[in-house]
């Protein structure tokens, strides 16, 4: 079931896996953010280590943070990651798991309806400024911006 849930790595892992930039990179994070979320349990497992002491990440682990990157990006708390992951380490949790991602989906929901009602109160102060301008475009890359307009004679 885990594996329905969790993303395909979004690059290519050679079986030595990946260092912490390279990692880091393939999943959109900065490689202090990536130590960060370590060193908070955000992960499901430790990166292992190679001879020299230094991370080596494989597929699960990229594909984990893919998964942990796009809740971020949808808002997830860092402490409902938390919850995620230690959850996502023990079988048998994909009830809790659901909760979990049924309250962040109806957080989700609710701030696109709050962003959709801002969108309207901006396009609609946008037409009235456009109205009062004379239907100017003042936007500097507009086709229709005052600045491109020619000038009469002077």
């Amino acid at each position: 079931m885990s594996d329905v849930l969790i993303p395909a790595p979004p690059v290519a892992v050679p079986p030595q896996g990946l260092s912490i930039g390279d990692a880091a990179r393939a999943v959109g994070l900065s490689v202090d953010t990536l130590r960060y979320y370590e060193k908070e349990g955000l992960l499901l497992d430790p990166a292992p280590r190679d001879g020299g002491g230094r991370r080596r990440y494989g597929e699960h682990d990229l594909a984990w943070l893919a998964g942990l990157v796009m809740l971020r990006e949808t808002g997830m708390s860092i402490a409902d990651v938390r919850v995620m992951a230690d959850l996502s380490r023990r079988a048998g949790t994909e009830a809790e798991r659901l909760v979990v991602l049924e309250r962040h989906r109806e957080r989700v929901v609710a701030e696109m309806e709050r962003t959709r009602r801002h969108l309207a109160a901006l396009d609609t102060k946008i037409a009235s400024y456009r109205a009062a301008s004379g239907g100017y475009d003042a936007s500097p890359h507009s086709p229709h911006s005052p600045d491109d307009q020619e000038e009469g004679p002077r």
